[in-house]
C-alpha cells in the first residue's frame, strides 16, 4: 500500500491540526437528500466500476459563490446479498485525490470488504480530478531543490524568495479557489456525498491525512457515523510546529533504523565497512557543498534533493534497498537514484510534468493551521527542529511555505469524536510520518478511541498481516469492538 504525503515548500512532511488557532467542537446538522448519477468510469473496462460527478459549493455559507464539481467512483459490493453498505475512503494527502481507492480496490482492501461494501472514493475539493483544482506552478525544480540549511544572507534570501514565489504563483493561479479547500469543508462534502448515497449513517476508512478527516467528520457529524477506522492519524492536539517536530523525531527514527541495519548487514551497499552512519553524514554534508550534477534540464542532488529522497525511502522498508543503491551512486558521484527518489516524493512523472497534489496540500495545509507568520519566528523553532532530528532536521526546515500564504485560515475544530461511538485507530511501530505515538494520542483524544498497533517499518498498517486486517474487518462488519488497545 503506498499513501505518500507530499511536503510544502520544503522537503519534510507535515499533516499536522492545530491548537492556538484551533476551532471551537460543534456538531453540525447533518445534510439530507441529494442524488448521484453513476455511469462507467472513462477508460475501465470492470462493469461493476461506477463513476460520477458530484457539486458542492465553494462556500457553504453562501452557495452562490461557486461550485466544486468533484470526481466520484464506487466499485459495487461483490456480494449483493451480503452487503453492508457503503464504505467511504479516503487516501490521505491532504492534496491527494482519493477516487483510485475504488478504482483499484483489490490493491487496498481485503476481498472480505470487497464483498460486503461498496466501496466510495471521491477526489476532495480542489485535488486530483475535481475541478476546479489547485494548480500553481509546472516545474517544482524551481521552488523546492533551493539550500536548505543557508550559510550566507543571499542563500538565506533565495530561501524565502522560493517560498514566496510560489504562494505568488498560486494566487496568481487558483486564487478563486484557495479560501475554499480546508479540511472543515471536506468534511462538509462527506456528509453532502453521504446524504446523496441514501445512508443515515455511513462507514468510513481514512489513512494517514484520511484519518484526520474522519476524526474531524465524527466530531462534526457523530450522528452520522455507524463505523470509522482511522490508519495511521496524526496528534490532533498538535500545532503546526509541534506537529513538525513529531514528525522529524519519526522520520529520524527510522533513518537511525536503516542506517543500523546497513552498518550490520555487509550486504548493505551502503554498508561503509559498517559505519552506515558516519558515511551518511559525511555525503550529506558533501553534497551540501558539491551538489551532484545529473542532467543539465534539472536541479542538482544538493541536501533538499537528497533529504526529500530519503524521505520518502523512510514511507516503507520496501524502498530500503533502492535508498541503499541510491546512497551508495551518490558517494561515486552518481545522484540519478537520489533524484528517482526525491520525483517519486513529488509525483514527477516521465515526462516531467507533475500532478496536482503539492499545491493542493499546500493550500490545505495552510488553511488548516498556518503557524508561524512570520519568517522570523519560524526560525526561531530551528534549534528545536535540531534537537528532535540531528540528522533529518534540514528536511524540516527548507521553507516558510505558509508564511506568505494569501488564504485566510479556516482552523480546524477540536476534536473529540463524541456520540459518534467506538472508533479504531491503527498505530504502525515503525511509521516515520504518522509516529505510533501520534496515533496513541489520537485514539486518546477521541470519546471512545480503541487502538490497533501494528509492528512494522511503513506508514500506516492495515494489510500488514491477518491480526489487523481481520480485527478491522470485523469491526467494519460488526461495528463492535471488544479491546481498547490490541497489538498486532
Amino acid at each position: 500500500m503506498s499513501l505518500v504525503a507530499v511536503a510544502a515548500c520544503g522537503s519534510g512532511t507535515t499533516t499536522t491540526s492545530t491548537t492556538s488557532t484551533i476551532a471551537a467542537s460543534k456538531a453540525a446538522t447533518p445534510a439530507v437528500g441529494g442524488s448521484i448519477s453513476w455511469k462507467k468510469c472513462d477508460g475501465y473496462d470492470l462493469d461493476r466500476l461506477k463513476c460520477a460527478r458530484f457539486s458542492v459549493p465553494y462556500d457553504y455559507k453562501n452557495p452562490s459563490v461557486g461550485q466544486f464539481s468533484l470526481k466520484i467512483a464506487m466499485r459495487p459490493a461483490s456480494d449483493p446479498k451480503r452487503r453492508i453498505g457503503s464504505l467511504l475512503v479516503n487516501p490521505g494527502g491532504p492534496g491527494f485525490g482519493g477516487s483510485y481507492l475504488a478504482e483499484n480496490a483489490g490493491s487496498y482492501f481485503s476481498v472480505n470488504l470487497l464483498d460486503r461494501f461498496d466501496i466510495v472514493a471521491w477526489d476532495p475539493r480542489g485535488t486530483g480530478d475535481s475541478t476546479p483544482f489547485v494548480d500553481c506552478v509546472s516545474d517544482y525544480d524551481k521552488y523546492f531543490t533551493t539550500d536548505p540549511t543557508p550559510e550566507t544572507d543571499a542563500q538565506r534570501e533565495a530561501l524565502i524568495a522560493a517560498s514566496k514565489t510560489f504562494s505568488d504563483e498560486c494566487e496568481k493561479n487558483s486564487g478563486e479557489i484557495l479560501p475554499y479547500i480546508s479540511t472543515n469543508n471536506t468534511v462538509r462534502d462527506m456528509d453532502m456525498i453521504r446524504a446523496a448515497l441514501g445512508e443515515t449513517k455511513i462507514t468510513y476508512f481514512g489513512f494517514s491525512y484520511g484519518s484526520e478527516l474522519g476524526a474531524t467528520w465524527a466530531t462534526m457529524f457523530p450522528t452520522t457515523v455507524r463505523a470509522a477506522v482511522l490508519d495511521g492519524a496524526a496528534d490532533p492536539n498538535a500545532d503546526y510546529m509541534e506537529g513538525g517536530l513529531q514528525q522529524a523525531a519519526g522520520f529520524e527514527k527510522e533513518l537511525n533504523v536503516f542506517l543500523s541495519r546497513c552498518s550490520a548487514d555487509p550486504d548493505c551497499a551502503f554498508h561503509n565497512n559498517g559505519k552506515a552512519e558516519e558515511a551518511f553524514d559525511a555525503l550529506m554534508t558533501k553534497v551540501d557543498k558539491q551538489p551532484i550534477v545529473v542532467s543539465k534540464n534539472r536541479a542538482p542532488v544538493n541536501q533538499a534533493v537528497a533529504f526529500t529522497a530519503v524521505s520518502q525511502a523512510m514511507y516503507s522498508s520496501t524502498m530500503w534497498n533502492q535508498l541503499e543503491n541510491a546512497l551508495n551512486d551518490a558517494q561515486k558521484g552518481d545522484g540519478s537514484g537520489l533524484l528517482e527518489l526525491y520525483d517519486s516524493y513529488y509525483q514527477r512523472q516521465a515526462d516531467g510534468t507533475y500532478g496536482n497534489e503539492l499545491e493542493a496540500f499546500n493550500a490545505i495545509y495552510c488553511l488548516d493551521d498556518p503557524g508561524p507568520t512570520t519568517v522570523e519566528q519560524t526560525d526561531e523553532f530551528l534549534p528545536a527542529f535540531k534537537k528532535a532530528a540531528p540528522r533529518m532536521w534540514p528536511g524540516f526546515t527548507g521553507g516558510y511555505g505558509c508564511v506568505f500564504w494569501p488564504a485566510k485560515p479556516d482552523p480546524r475544530i477540536k476534536i473529540t469524536g463524541k456520540g459518534a461511538g467506538p472508533i479504531v485507530v491503527v498505530g504502525t511501530t515503525g511509521d516515520a510520518a504518522t509516529p505510533l505515538a501520534s496515533s496513541r494520542k489520537m485514539a486518546a483524544a477521541l470519546e471512545d478511541g480503541r487502538l490497533l498497533v501494528v509492528t512494522a517499518n511503513r506508514h500506516t498498517g492495515y494489510g500488514e498481516n491477518n491480526c489487523v486486517t481481520e480485527s478491522v474487518d470485523n469491526y467494519l462488519f460488526t461495528t463492535k469492538v471488544t479491546f481498547r488497545e490490541k497489538a498486532c
